[in-house]
């Protein structure tokens, strides 16, 4: 693994996205999302997505010139609906997204609470960017997206529903956010590939093998297409209702509608949900049961003395400051395409 500098990542960043047709600040800001992504440690959806993001530029299911409209709420100069309907119009997802947040934002800075159902979009890449966008804000958040239908529901051999991943934020001072950004998937898609890239076994069982037998071999998860839900027939149940409450409230697709093949799944459905608690809790009351919380949990006896128990969100702020100071990992080779940019 090669170190970066961060200014160097998202030069270099910078230089793709405009060479795949973005211009100005949204060049800017795909970029920046893509290398904050990476910074903060999540790999496999930031650098390690450019490629696919590029490919799905390239095939024409991400229109690099489309944005979000609002299709169904509040009309123009009204101010009656806290939640909307809106169309990405297959805009690159991480700027449509980005840009639904901030609405949902707004919207819960006039009601109390925000929503959004965003439909026809394209993957988010690192859902936990706008819980921490919706949290530097001070305001609760809790947002989810449907995905290709690429997890076998409980009792079943094949695929039927998506890994939807759930992202839930709590805003805490100084920027030490609560986030938690999961899949329904025991590990993501992502997460299989990077550990079979390493050569790694996985630390749980991750799925099934071709044997229908639950597993530590990434690899043999891939090639069954059988990755283990989150919490067996829980995890496949909260899916579900994810996919449907993305679906019902934004007036899109379902997984079972979105393509199978990773390089086009497009048309992807999402909710943005806000609350922002100011008008009803000082600041000093929320602050003080948080860290109530948080001091309980941290009280627990971990297992390893060398691995204190944390909260979500905890490691990636390590992480960001670690990867600031000493660079960013990289996968050379991906490395070089985004440099000579021939993805």
């Amino acid at each position: 693994m090669l170190r970066v500098p961060y200014n160097d990542l998202y030069a270099a960043l910078l230089r793709a996205t405009e060479h795949l047709g973005l211009a100005g600040d949204r060049a800017a800001l795909c970029a920046r999302l893509f290398a904050e992504t990476t910074c903060d440690g999540v790999y496999t959806h930031g650098l390690d997505r450019f490629p696919r993001f590029a490919e799905m530029v390239a095939n024409g299911s991400i229109d690099v010139n489309a944005e979000p409209t609002r299709v169904a709420g509040n009309a123009a100069g009204a101010a009656t609906l806290a939640i909307e309907r809106w169309n990405g119009n297959l805009g690159p997802g991480n700027l449509n997204a980005y840009a639904t947040m901030q609405h949902t934002i707004a919207l819960a800075r006039r009601y109390g609470l925000g929503g959004v159902a965003l439909a026809n979009t394209n993957h988010w890449m690192r859902g936990g960017s706008y819980g921490w966008l919706a949290a530097d804000a001070g305001l609760f958040v809790m947002c989810w997206t449907n995905t290709l239908a690429n997890l076998p529901p409980w009792g079943a051999s094949t695929p039927a529903v998506g890994n939807n991943p759930l992202v839930i934020a709590v805003p805490r001072p100084n920027g030490a956010h609560v986030v938690i950004d999961m899949a329904m998937s025991q590990f993501s898609y992502g997460a299989l590939s990077a550990y079979a890239a390493r050569g790694q076994q996985l630390p749980v069982p991750g799925g099934y093998n071709l044997s229908g037998n639950l597993t530590t071999d990434p690899a043999a998860i891939e090639a069954s297409k059988r990755a283990l839900a989150i919490g067996y027939w829980k995890g496949s149940g909260l899916s579900l209702v994810l996919d449907m409450l993305a679906a019902m409230l934004s007036g899109g697709n379902a997984a079972h509608d979105i393509p199978l093949e990773s390089t086009r799944e497009s048309g992807v459905s999402q909710v943005f949900l806000a609350i922002d608690p100011s008008s009803f809790a000082p600041a000093e009351e929320l602050d003080r049961i948080a860290t109530g919380i948080l001091d309980s949990l941290r009280a627990a006896t971990p297992i390893d003395p060398a691995k204190p128990v944390r909260y979500p969100g905890e490691q990636t702020l390590h992480l960001r400051q670690e990867n600031l100071r000493l660079g960013v990992p990289v996968n050379p080779e991906t490395w070089q395409k985004l440099q000579t940019l021939s993805f």
